[in-house]
């Protein structure tokens, strides 16, 4: 565990969770403190990805349902120190699900590059229920890369398109700018196209025909009787020209544009010289979450083996049917308390109707009594 922000750390637990495949196997780090940073990380020998491909795969489980907080790992250099990793460390890639609201679901894929985190463009959707999920991202020597999520692609791509790592090979001409004549609408009035002389007499409201005086319309008392306005059926709208094709159009202006001056070709967007630890770096609202099965590998078969081997769909399927099992167990006791507090309200309400119904009978009584008094 890290010293990064002592006092702050929220502390973690080692537990499959409520619900599992496999009880003793599919033990993972588990947030245990709400409303806490959380640091953790593991070293290995240092490696470098060069002209191999780079795969990482975890699994990542939100039994809180959790409202907002990360369910990412970040992979560092050599050079980082465990002792003080944290949101500051730097790391060579951040990758795995933010989960924030409504408006942030998504897979972060940060590459880190000249000193600066970049986020890719698109948006990678991640799963929020409740169940283990397997996030894998590979990186390969020819700039392509793949997200998954459970074994199935997500999103794939070119590192250069899908990430800011260079500046554009282009830029617009800052010398040339649109000449004064040019002419970009397609579109002009027809000259031919004359409004009839008695176009403007048409009013946009008429009176309804239909309507009628009320027989007991008073007009001494109501004033004079008008009918109801409604739309003209006549009326056509504000007079507008035909459109015929400009002759004189040239289309839209397009800024020429000339080779960037500061554009630098850079042939190895995918290597990293040093890989020498991996991370769990999160803030969670709600904690919970259950991290585990992190590999870090040069083949993407090797990756698919460990993960059918340390968390095989059997274990999937098991976790998924303990899951429903609980959750219909949840909602039965839901019911029998909801069911518990209604039948607790009707009897308060008949024990407060019997109350009032006595006050009633006392009130009569003494009414009566009253009356006899009088007679006397």
């Amino acid at each position: 565990m890290s010293d990064w922000k002592k006092g702050e750390l929220g502390s973690w637990k080692h537990t499959a969770g409520e619900w599992y495949g496999n009880k003793d196997d599919d033990r993972g780090l588990q947030t245990s403190q709400d409303a806490r940073f959380y640091a953790i990380s593991s070293t290995f020998p240092q490696f470098s990805n060069e002209g191999k491909d780079l795969v990482v795969q975890f699994s990542v489980k939100f039994p809180q349902q959790i409202d907002c907080g990360g369910g990412y790992i970040k992979i560092f250099p050599s050079t980082t120190s465990q002792e003080e990793f944290g949101g500051d460390s730097v790391y060579n890639i951040m990758f795995g699900p933010d989960i924030c609201g409504t408006s942030t679901k998504k897979v972060h894929v940060i590459f880190n590059f000249k000193n600066k985190n970049l986020l890719v463009k698109k948006d990678i959707r991640a799963e929020t229920d409740t169940l283990s999920h397997v996030y894998t991202l590979v990186v390969r020597p020819d700039h392509t890369y793949q997200v998954l999520v459970d074994g199935t692609k997500r999103e794939s791509g070119d590192l250069a398109n899908d990430w800011d790592f260079l500046l554009p090979k282009t830029i617009k001409d800052p010398s040339s700018k649109k000449p004064a004549d040019w002419v970009d609408n397609a579109k002009i009035d027809d000259p031919a196209d004359v409004k009839p002389a008695d176009y403007d007499n048409v009013p946009k409201q008429i009176p309804d025909p239909d309507a009628e005086k009320p027989a007991d319309w008073d007009e001494e008392s109501d004033g004079k009787w008008e009918p109801n306005m409604i739309p003209n059926p006549e009326y056509k709208g504000e007079w507008r020209a035909r459109q015929i094709d400009n002759p004189d159009y040239k289309g839209p202006w397009k800024h020429p544009e000339i080779p960037n001056p500061e554009y630098v070709e850079h042939k190895d967007l995918y290597k990293y010289d040093d890989f020498g630890g991996v991370g769990i770096d999160v803030w969670q609202v709600k904690s919970g979450t259950i991290f585990d099965n992190i590999i870090i590998a040069d083949r993407l078969s090797e990756v698919e083996a460990f993960g059918e081997q340390r968390f095989p769909s059997s274990s999937r399927e098991a976790e998924k049917t303990m899951w429903e099992a609980k959750d219909k167990a949840k909602k039965a006791e839901e019911e029998a308390e909801r069911k518990r507090i209604e039948d607790e309200r009707k009897k308060q309400d008949e024990a407060n109707k019997k109350e009032e119904d006595d006050d009633d009978d006392d009130d009569d009584d003494e009414e009566e009594k009253s009356k006899d008094h009088d007679e006397l």
